[in-house]
């Protein structure tokens, strides 16, 4: 399996990160200490200096994101102790604890360590309260520990099957804390897991088709939650003219998918729409891509991935915000029946299309989910998008863009963006973007100039949102298909799954329901 079992519990009892029986034991450490405080200086002493000669000779700085393993040899419980540098102590955040739990559970994996003691918190002090600590943990546990092998016949015989991560600390009061916080932190992390795996899975194992059947055993699976499938034959009946038109040239027929969590007890009445472009292969159609990279567009799902992995989220963790996932999923292929460039679509809303590049097809999907959303009455739109290289270009892999009608919105956004550790950066998307948008023979075209070119999608997006629901549109094209674990490669991050429950917990006043 790609998602292998993880654990995650908290103990309290004040030497156990020296004396529990584990394989490793991650502590932190900043790289402008004076000394060594904590676990860290409770394993040193037992270890007769060996952390602190490490640094000493300089092969550890305690640079963020930097670690270095020292084995125990039977002088302390752990068989190795992982240190992961933590950076400056006055640049500490809730997610460089995440981070270095991302880095614990990331070796763990490679060391083939079936046990992780994170001794990580205590560094913090009361920075931060102690329910962030135990989510941002179990979300890095889940973040380091995940691997992609499903197809690798020989990594299923070699690799670990499960991985037991126990966070430690000596007062009862602050574990109580703790756990509330890896509760919260383990339901995020396998939310986000389970959009990467869908993001992973080639094109030839998942079609529109399959990801509505996945969709679907999600709604069976959780609690309060539905689902609606619209096939080849009903997306035309409701002339969702964008997205038969990008998945008309494939023999894998679209569907639009719509998942709808209905909480018993709502805090907020209005339901927010979550769009997400799904598109399980782009070839580009018949403006199609240069080979290099075109593996990677088995990815331009991550949008749709995202919507269903919060709304799971969401509904497991009981929030009191009624949430819609709408995920209008196509491939886009080359083929008799493509649609081409100069023809003219008549979108969902009425609004007509010019076709200028076939390779512009997310946007055709989004303009007719948004326009879906509209008609559901949903309060708050967001929808997210693998759209454009334009924004990779701009923000680079590491942070989203994101565009709205409401300033407020954007900056609710940019808040759980903080808590979350996903990052977006405001842009723009005013008139002057959308007069570059009009055709001279519809009411728009689908593609811009080269200049702007996020702008001038997320410009588009907006005249089908309108200005009387609030909207937000987030180009994810750079961090969904950039994997923070691995620094050379792309691949699946389930990007924006942590950023939209802190979102949807900021609605509904950051309390979860009880459960009946």
């Amino acid at each position: 399996m790609a998602m292998r079992l993880i654990s995650i519990s908290v103990r309290a009892k004040a030497a156990e990160v020296v004396s529990i029986t584990a394989d490793l034991a991650a502590v932190g450490v900043f790289s402008d200490g004076a000394r060594l405080s904590g676990p860290a200086a409770a394993l040193d002493k037992k270890l007769g200096g060996a952390i602190s000669k490490i640094i000493r000779t300089g092969d550890f700085t305690g640079k963020a994101k930097s670690s270095v393993v020292v084995y125990g040899n039977g002088k302390v419980g752990p068989k190795r102790v992982l240190v992961v540098g933590l950076g400056e102590k006055g640049k500490l955040k809730s997610d460089t604890i995440r981070r270095a739990a991302l880095t614990a559970a990331s070796k763990a994996v490679s060391l083939k360590a079936k046990t992780v003691v994170i001794a990580l918190h205590q560094v913090a002090g009361k920075k931060f309260d102690n329910k962030q600590m135990g989510q941002a943990i179990a979300e890095g546990v889940h973040l380091g520990g995940y691997r992609y092998d499903e197809f690798m016949s020989k990594a299923k015989e070699e690799r670990i099957k499960s991985l037991a991560a126990v966070v430690v600390d000596a007062d009862s009061a602050v574990v109580r804390e703790l756990s509330a916080g890896v509760k919260v932190g383990n339901v995020i992390g396998k939310a986000q897991s389970f959009a990467r795996t869908l993001v992973y899975r080639p094109a030839n194992v998942v079609a529109p088709a399959v990801l509505a059947a996945a969709a679907r055993k999600l709604a069976r699976d959780t609690a309060e939650v539905s689902c609606t499938v619209f096939d080849e034959k009903q997306i035309k009946q409701k002339n969702m003219g964008g997205v038969m038109a990008v998945g008309q040239g494939s023999a894998n027929k679209s569907r639009f998918i719509v998942v709808k969590y209905t909480p018993s007890r709502c805090s907020k009445k209005g339901a927010v729409g979550l769009v997400g472009k799904a598109v399980t292969f782009d070839s580009g159609g018949l403006c199609i891509k240069p080979s290099a990279g075109m593996q990677d567009m088995k990815m331009d799902m991550a949008g749709g991935a995202m919507m269903l992995g919060a709304v799971k989220a969401a509904a497991e963790l009981k929030l009191g915000v009624p949430v819609y996932a709408i995920v209008p999923s196509a491939e886009n292929m080359p083929g008799g029946g493509s649609y081409r460039s100069g023809d003219i679509v008549t979108t969902y809303s009425g609004k007509t299309v010019e076709i200028q590049n076939t390779d512009a097809e997310g946007r055709m999907l989004l303009c007719d989910a948004i326009e879906y959303a509209r008609r559901l009455k949903c309060e708050v739109i967001i929808d997210a998008a693998t759209l454009t290289g334009a924004c990779v270009v701009a923000l680079g892999k590491y942070s989203a863009g994101v565009f709205s009608n409401d300033d407020k919105l954007a900056d609710k956004l940019k808040k759980a963006s903080v808590q979350s550790g996903e990052k977006v950066w405001h842009l723009p998307c005013g008139d002057e973007y959308t007069e570059e948008m009009k055709s001279e023979i519809a009411d728009l075209k689908n593609i811009g100039s080269r200049w702007g070119g996020a702008c001038t999608a997320a410009s588009f997006l907006r005249e089908f949102a309108g200005e009387d629901v609030l909207w937000a549109h987030l180009d994810i094209a750079g961090p969904g298909m950039y994997d923070p674990a691995v620094k050379s490669t792309s691949g699946s991050t389930g990007f924006g799954v942590r950023l939209l429950i802190a979102y949807l917990m900021s609605l509904a006043g950051g309390k979860k329901r009880r459960a009946k």
